[in-house]
């Protein structure tokens, strides 16, 4: 049965990439006047990354815990009003306007969020039943202990390292006031802010689409907490990780490195933990889209210590059995498949029997294939349009990198589609072809289309949010102003044209 969603445009921005005083995009003032945008611009669906806490990389797909928030999205402003900050230390949290500094916020963005904490009354009933509910004990213990000792989670003294039950309730005693509740209060303040937000866009007419990862950061209080769902050795290390192999992104392919799940041990507890992890994301969220999807048919599992992802085998995932659980648990859950990569007949049953739509490209359609798939034309109505993603360049970006032979091919292909859909658009420019893409996509039958931001913004390759399978430099991209009058008149024209 197919999940038809309203027909509606979107915008992608990730909270990271939100203008204000303090380094990074919050959930504070400017978070609203983006959804009071996206609402006079008749927008429907705002798509996010994960909002979690980053680990190492800064990497929205890298997480310390995967139901977490970040607490660099906390909006400072908003701990003023409540009396846990002063002027003067919302003032020393200032930042330069441009791209994110994650080093300098992490060295002194939770000294700030320690000055709130320590005016906290951790007493309060709603704080107190919020710890007591118990969902972020092995988060707020795990980042404790990291608070102490530093590293990985396996580089812990053993008795912490292997959760040895007396050791972890003499360590919970000694650091309760210093670090573990610290570390609830963050969750407990990212929790409040953003049902405020959410609450507030959702008033609006406008859902939130959110992204949940497929697989979990090693060093993290998933995998600490819960070691017997992994395929761990008896020191707790990886027998092999996550990844794709060779495709249009990496021709190495991808080494993501994360652990990889035990099937069998995730089936044994009738996917108690994905049960979890869905119920949390469906409180985040109106719409979830699982990245990597594919991985939940067959996932490709590469030896630990593999230096590329070209050797792998691909191995059987939970497939439907997965999902009828969290249909028989949760009922119906609003899902976006990221079908994207290498797929086959499997993930594309997969993705037909749970009736989730699934993404289409359009950076990747015009190739001269006529049967390539992210054609606008071979594009059906069950499934989600973009121009890119947070792993794409711009569109300005990637037409910027076209030789002029390629950028003819593009027009003439590109006009071909505009003019099947009866849209006569005049455009020479290479900014001029990234708007014609935007428009190309909201014309299309797909029920959502989602244009990033940058797109919007006609920006170009500087502005590029993620390199796949480069380290550094990547989650950077942060707005210097929002979104002209002009942008969002073009948005909005376009969706009434296309009655989005």
């Amino acid at each position: 049965m197919e999940v038809l969603y309203e027909r509606g445009a979107g915008v992608l921005c990730h909270i990271s990439s939100l203008p204000n005083k303090y380094g990074i995009g919050s959930l504070g003032k400017e978070a609203y006047e983006f959804a009071d945008m996206l609402k006079r611009a008749k927008v429907k669906y705002w798509q996010i990354l994960p909002p979690v806490q980053t680990g190492f990389g800064d990497s929205p797909y890298q997480s310390v815990y995967c139901n977490s928030g970040n607490p660099y999205f906390i909006d400072l402003e908003g701990l003023r009003e409540e009396g846990l900050l002063d002027d003067e230390e919302l003032q020393s949290a200032e930042m330069p306007q441009g791209a994110v500094d994650y080093e300098k916020l992490y060295n002194t963005r939770f000294n700030v969020l320690r000055v709130a904490y320590a005016r906290f009354n951790v007493k309060n009933k709603e704080f107190t039943a919020f710890v007591d509910g118990g969902e972020f004990d092995d988060y707020s213990l795990f980042m404790s202990l990291k608070t102490r000792y530093g590293g990985s989670f396996d580089t812990f003294p053993d008795s912490y390292k292997f959760r040895e039950k007396l050791a972890m309730l003499e360590f919970r005693r000694s650091v309760q006031k210093s670090d573990y509740l610290f570390w609830q209060f963050v969750q407990f303040m990212f929790a409040k802010q953003w049902k405020k937000l959410k609450d507030y866009v959702n008033s609006l007419g406008i859902k939130i689409i959110g992204d949940i990862p497929l697989y979990v950061a090693y060093d993290s209080a998933d995998v600490w907490g819960h070691p017997e769902l992994f395929k761990l050795d008896e020191n707790l290390k990886p027998t092999a990780v996550a990844g794709v192999p060779p495709d249009y992104f990496s021709e190495k392919g991808q080494l993501w490195g994360n652990p990889l799940y035990d099937w069998d041990a995730m089936s044994a507890s009738n996917y108690e933990w994905w049960i979890r992890r869905i119920e949390a994301a469906g409180r985040q969220f109106d719409i979830i889209r699982i990245d990597h999807f594919r991985g939940l048919d067959r996932y490709y599992a590469i030896p630990a210590g593999n230096q590329t992802a070209e050797e792998g085998e691909w191995l059987p995932g939970p497939g439907m059995r997965l999902f009828n659980e969290i249909k028989r648990r949760l009922g119906d859950v609003e899902m976006i498949a990221e079908d994207l990569g290498e797929m086959d007949a499997g993930v594309l049953r997969l993705r037909e029997r749970t009736g989730f739509p699934g993404m289409k490209i359009l950076q990747f359609a015009f190739d001269g294939n006529d049967d390539n798939p992210y054609l606008p034309r071979n594009i059906e109505e069950n499934s989600v349009v973009y121009t890119g993603t947070h792993d794409n360049d711009t569109t300005l970006g990637l037409l910027k990198e076209m030789s002029e032979a390629e950028f003819a091919s593009f027009k003439k292909l590109l006009r071909a589609e505009l003019h099947g859909k009866g849209i006569e658009l005049p455009f020479a420019s290479r900014e001029e072809a990234s708007l014609a893409l935007m428009i190309c996509a909201l014309s299309t039958d797909a029920r959502i289309a989602v244009i990033p931001v940058q797109d919007l913004m006609t920006l170009d390759g500087a502005s590029r949010m993620n390199v796949p399978s480069v380290p550094q430099g990547n989650w950077q991209y942060r707005m210097s102003a929002f979104p002209s009058r002009r942008d969002w008149a073009v948005l909005r024209k376009s969706i009434e044209k296309f009655n989005r």
